[in-house]
């Protein structure tokens, strides 16, 4: 059961509506606000790195954590990494419990624009780390816990060096070396692992790109003049966050209850888009289009066929395009951005088999439920 109180109401969802393996229980009283949980909800504020007493899933970090895991099944921990550019960013893994047999593989992976790794992306992790695998990810610049002015992406370019640098350093972990690495991205994150795979593209032995965002939707991407006009507003002052855009939020989530947990994530951000985040990312998807046929890495692409945040037409041109010969495309019918968060819990649960058949497939003879 999720208890989701608001102003002294509570609203308790149906359970059907709620994804396993995750049972959650989060509180927020009446005339509270972020800051207490140590969060400002000034769209001007700069992330300073480790940040305490947050209010998660499991309570209050970190005391009760690592049971919140250990109740998952899985091994759970965090860090920070130092960026090449000295960011502190915020860290998570989601190991298989020593007691399981060795990690299958390993997945590195990469959220999106506003979202971070603590609060509904990990349910992803958790149930890859059931099953196997071994997955690292972190916050992006601005995003989460990490350092940066929130939600300033002002150099895609950078955040890649970031994600190398990081996924470099699991690399060198003796735990993970020899296992086959993938790379995992939800939205901006499948541009930023496209990214990766141009600067190195025999390093990883596969992709899985959830809803890629090679193309912003016009259904969210702001009109001309708009642009144009911001563009040069962006020259003086680029952390501006008055770009005009629907709520991403309620445009990626279908379950209405899901939209309230998605809410009360304290390290969401609310505000507007920044201009140079806007314009690097319309620099970059315009640029992942000019270059969809030079892919050759495995991959799988899963996108909803309702998406009105990323293109899934733009899914289907670079399943048509990429010079891999391991590829694999899955269109859900009526689905959303959100596949793995946002839907049904069957939509999840078939999302979920899609992306753990294709890792497993290319994992054979090794770890949990190998042959």
């Amino acid at each position: 059961m999720i208890t989701l109180a608001f102003d002294g109401t509570d609203q308790r969802p149906a359970a059907h509506h709620l994804p396993r393996p995750i049972i959650i229980t989060i509180i927020a009283h009446e005339n509270s606000c972020w800051s207490s949980l140590g969060v400002g909800g000034d769209d001007g504020e700069q992330q300073e790195g480790p940040q305490k007493n947050l209010k998660n899933y499991w309570g209050n970090t970190p005391e009760e954590e690592d049971d919140y895991f250990e109740q998952q099944g899985v091994r759970g921990a965090r860090s920070f990494h130092t960026s090449p550019r000295g960011l502190a960013l915020f860290t998570r893994s989601w190991l298989p419990l020593p007691s399981s047999p060795p990690p299958r593989g390993v997945v590195l992976m990469v959220h999106g624009y506003g979202n971070d790794v603590t609060w509904t992306f990990q349910m992803t992790p958790i149930f890859l780390a059931q099953n196997g695998f071994a997955c690292f990810a972190f916050d992006l610049e601005g995003h989460g816990r990490s350092q940066g002015l929130r939600a300033f992406v002002p150099d895609v370019d950078l955040v890649v060096d970031d994600a190398i640098s990081y996924f470099e350093s699991i690399k060198n972990d003796p735990r993970f070396q020899g296992l086959p690495r993938f790379l995992y991205g939800e939205s901006m994150g499948g541009a930023i692992c496209l990214l990766i795979h141009f600067r190195d593209p025999l390093r990883y032995q596969g992709a899985v790109l959830v809803a890629p965002m090679c193309k912003i939707s016009d259904k969210v991407r702001p009109a001309w003049p708009i642009p144009q006009v911001l563009s040069l507003v962006a020259r003086v002052m680029p952390t501006l966050p008055i770009v005009p855009t629907a709520d991403i939020m309620k445009k990626s989530v279908k379950v209405e209850a899901k939209k309230v947990i998605a809410e009360m994530n304290p390290l969401r951000y609310r505000g507007k888009p920044r201009l140079g985040t806007v314009l690097d990312l319309l620099r970059v998807t315009d640029y992942l289009n000019r270059r969809l046929g030079d892919v050759n890495i495995p991959f799988i692409v899963l996108h909803g066929s309702e998406d009105a945040v990323t293109d899934p037409e733009v899914s289907r041109a670079l399943y048509q395009a990429a010079r891999s010969e391991d590829k694999t495309i899955r269109i859900y019918e009526g689905m959303m951005h959100s596949l793995l968060f946002g839907e049904t819990e069957e939509n999840i649960e078939a999302v979920r088999r899609d992306i753990l058949s294709w890792l497993g497939a290319r994992c054979e003879g090794r770890g949990a439920g190998s042959s």
